[in-house]
């Protein structure tokens, strides 16, 4: 038996190393690659087992003390085995607002995890936070391995677990082949992350059922981002005259119907028997009544047609039509021309200078002049320079990076081509967010169909310029959005950044002039050659021109991705694109540019969308993560929300940061449960300062910003909660559960109780166990007589 055993354990040491030994011949050995590397190894074991990690250090150059510290940084690798499904909820910016953190603890109450285990005793679940997975407008949000929830509530997070092993055992059913009748026109479905995680592919596999069934052949196209990611699944049906119907929030069960009211069955036997099957359906569901053709134009597209009123699309230019992986069809509407002007009629000096006139100022960060940058690294004699596409949206609450990459790849790729034209370079590198999949996906296919058109490599165009690109995962550090260090993560190493003089642009990637841009930044460019530098410099205020990006989410009724011009005011973006703030509660105040930015109150909010504007304010642009609050939200969990996110991802490098921020945050969560004293204030504001002045990156540098435009605007906040209160009830230990005389005992709330903190006493007024309460608001949800209230603790212990 034992002899068995020993075989069978060098059996499976063999089979590891064989599996470690191919993922090597693979990727390579050199030191550099050891983060492709570790992500390939945890794509294979699902996390980093002792064995592979001992081949790596017998058959590569990586040593010890490189790996342990690499795959210690980077929040991606794991040393531990987990469940056979990782469910990662989202506690980006919106989705905490929205209550992420009672839909974790929903999770692990309904899988039974106990203590600090974050795994199922069966090892069917792991369960783990994530920074953001920016699907903002779904909040709050879920994935379950691919699989994206969006509007998850802690009272349905069964309902969730559920649907997800039900589509696990479900069994893949063959597709018949029928013989179909081509019909002109189109039907086009947006298909970004958001779409998808709304149901987008189920109408995409229903769209393509219900026409075999009627026999019509249609063309059925997936576009990128619609944008308007509250009324997904939203589908555009153009016919042959090229007018287009909407049709927004669509259900699979109305797909038939909108079909059959578009276009022709196949054969006249096929017409009658839908016909005779509609009107037997209607007389059974009435569904065919309340089909959404039915509705008024107005009533479909009312919202939609005002959230687009005042969007310009210049980096989304394509919005709504474009399928994003088509580069016949890019080209068919003028996609690569501007690459093909630049390097058939000017000089590469000219297209810097075209660039500095056109005022485009870094839509990544704190809006640096994009032509200083270009002509930095131009200037340089190195034969050898890169291009880096700053893709690593790591902000909790934006998602413009990962809209545009999924939606318009080429137009990011013409960009680069172009800039790197322009600066001399000839190598190029995109830096996307491992968390997002399918950006990743379709960048490395539109890569390949790139270079079978000769748009990517040797001799692009038949010219002497040659320029070819590589995709780099990062490993999840919010730091490396740092061009600093981002370059570090590219080389091998932790994403420390860097003490600048030199600069990238003179110094950057393996030592050589590097260019790096965000992504939005290389989507205007095409725009700018393409139009003409005048068309450009009449979008935008004098200092801030073209468009920019916002994600748009929240506490507003229709949140989703908008392309803005600047000078805008959040107003207008808040009330006239946005619908205003939902459930009739009142505009609180506006946070934006995630971890980096700040708060800007609503008495405030006629600012112009302009990075001047918002700078002198103590807020910034940032990547354009836009956050609406409302009066129910509180600005002293906020602040400690976001410098807990960013404590978390500091490097640790510079003592400002490190232990500044560590204070920091050790004050707000005494002022959030009611144990700080009023000289904890002055503090906090002197530690910001100073953390602000003397931090060696932007991280540290701007970390302090949501606590410095709170105190500024909201600082009374911070007194009341030195006194104990916390009047938004957010802050959960200044606040308990009461239930008043309205209740009439219908038992609903103890229901719901997931702790049972309520006794089941029908028709009796009900009490809450303070001892056990979790505060987790499943009762007030149930509750139809509003006789559930969040009261200061400090008031119920006076009472007493």
């Amino acid at each position: 038996m034992s002899c068995n055993c020993e075989n069978n354990g060098q059996q499976t040491l063999d089979q590891t190393i064989a599996k470690v030994d191919a993922i090597i011949g693979r990727i390579g050995t050199e030191r550099n690659v050891i983060i492709p590397l570790l992500q390939a190894l945890q794509e294979e074991f699902s996390y980093l087992p002792g064995d592979a990690i001992e081949r790596i250090y017998e058959k590569t150059e990586i040593d010890r003390a490189q790996l342990i510290s690499v795959s210690t940084f980077y929040s991606q690798f794991r040393h531990i085995p987990y469940g056979k499904h990782l469910i990662k909820v989202c506690t980006g910016t919106a989705c905490h607002v929205k209550g992420a953190t009672n839909v974790y603890d929903s999770f692990r109450r309904e899988l039974k995890m106990d203590h600090d285990n974050i795994t199922t005793n069966d090892q069917l679940f792991s369960i783990e936070k994530v920074a953001c997975l920016g699907c903002c407008t779904l909040a709050p949000v879920v994935q379950i391995d691919e699989k994206i929830y969006g509007h998850v509530l802690p009272g349905k997070v069964n309902e969730v677990i559920d649907e997800f092993l039900e589509q696990e055992i479900q069994q893949q059913k063959a597709t018949v082949k029928k013989t179909k009748s081509r019909v002109p026109g189109e039907i086009r479905l947006g298909m970004g992350s958001c779409c998808q995680a709304s149901g987008s592919s189920d109408i995409y596999k229903e769209l393509h059922k219900t026409s075999d069934e009627l026999g019509i052949d249609v063309t059925i196209k997936s576009v990128g981002c619609v944008g308007v990611c509250n009324k997904v699944p939203l589908i555009d049906v153009v016919d042959e005259k090229g007018e287009i119907t909407r049709y927004p929030n669509v259900k699979p069960e109305e797909i038939k119907e909108i079909l059959h009211y578009h276009f022709k069955p196949g054969s006249l036997l096929k017409r009658l028997k839908n016909n005779l099957f509609n009107r037997v359906d209607t007389y059974h569901t009435d569904l065919t009544w309340n089909n959404v053709i039915w509705k008024p134009e107005n009533e479909r597209t009312g919202v939609i047609n005002s959230f687009l009123s005042e969007q310009i699309h210049i980096a989304t230019e394509g919005y709504g039509y474009l399928a994003p992986l088509n580069l016949e069809e890019y080209m068919g509407h003028g996609g690569f021309n501007a690459l093909k002007k630049v390097v058939s009629e000017y000089r590469p000096n000219e297209v810097v200078k075209t660039v500095l006139e056109s005022g485009l100022r870094g839509r990544g960060g704190g809006g640096f002049p994009t032509g200083k940058k270009w002509e930095m690294v131009a200037t340089s004699t190195s034969p050898e320079k890169y291009v880096i596409c700053n893709g690593d949206e790591g902000d909790p609450g934006a998602f413009m990076d990962r809209m545009i990459l999924e939606s318009y790849p080429f137009r990011v790729i013409e960009g680069m081509l172009i800039a790197g034209y322009a600066t001399g370079a000839n190598k190029g590198v995109f830096y996307i967010r491992a968390e997002y999949p399918l950006a990743v996906k379709r960048i490395r296919a539109a890569l390949e169909f790139c270079r079978e058109k000769n748009l990517l490599g040797k001799n692009i165009a038949g010219t002497n310029f040659s320029f070819d690109i590589e995709i780099f995962e990062g490993a999840g550090a919010f730091v490396c959005g740092e061009e600093t260090a981002l370059i570090a993560s590219i080389e091998g190493e932790r994403g420390f950044p860097k003490q600048r003089p030199p600069y990238p642009a003179v110094a950057g990637l393996n030592g050589l002039p590097t260019l790096v841009n965000n992504v939005e930044t290389l989507s205007q460019l095409s725009f700018i050659i393409n139009k003409g530098l005048n068309k450009y410099l009449k979008i935008g205020t004098d200092n801030s021109k073209g468009t920019k990006v916002f994600a748009l989410a929240g506490k507003i009724k229709n949140g989703g991705l908008i392309e803005v011009p600047m000078g805008i005011t959040l107003n207008q973006i808040i009330e006239d694109i946005g619908g205003g703030v939902e459930g009739g509660e009142k505009l609180k105040a506006v946070q934006i540019g995630g971890p980096s930015g700040g708060c800007i109150p609503a008495n405030l909010c006629d600012v112009q969308v302009d990075f001047d504007a918002f700078n002198q304010m103590g807020a910034m642009m940032g990547s354009g993560g836009l956050v609406v609050l409302s009066e129910k939200d509180c600005m002293v969990d906020m602040a400690r929300y976001f410098l807990s996110f960013t404590c978390e991802q500091s490097c640790g490098k510079c003592t400002f940061c490190r232990v500044g921020i560590r204070r920091m945050l050790d004050i707000l969560d005494r002022l959030c449960s009611g144990n700080a004293v009023m000289e904890d204030i002055d503090k906090l504001e002197e530690l910001a300062i100073n953390v602000k002045k003397s931090s060696l990156c932007g991280l540290g540098k701007t970390a302090p910003n949501p606590v410095l435009t709170t105190l500024k605007y909201f600082r009374s906040e911070y007194e009341e909660h030195v006194q104990g209160l916390c009047k938004t009830g957010t802050c959960k230990d200044l606040i308990q559960y009461v239930v008043t005389d309205d209740c009439i005992g219908c038992t609903k709330c103890a229901k719901a109780c997931p702790v049972d903190a309520i006794p089941y006493t029908p028709y009796e007024v009900h009490r809450i166990n303070t001892e056990t309460c979790v505060k987790c608001g499943l009762c007030i949800d149930e509750c139809a007589f509003d006789a559930i209230k969040k009261v200061p603790i400090k008031d119920t212990v006076a009472s007493e």
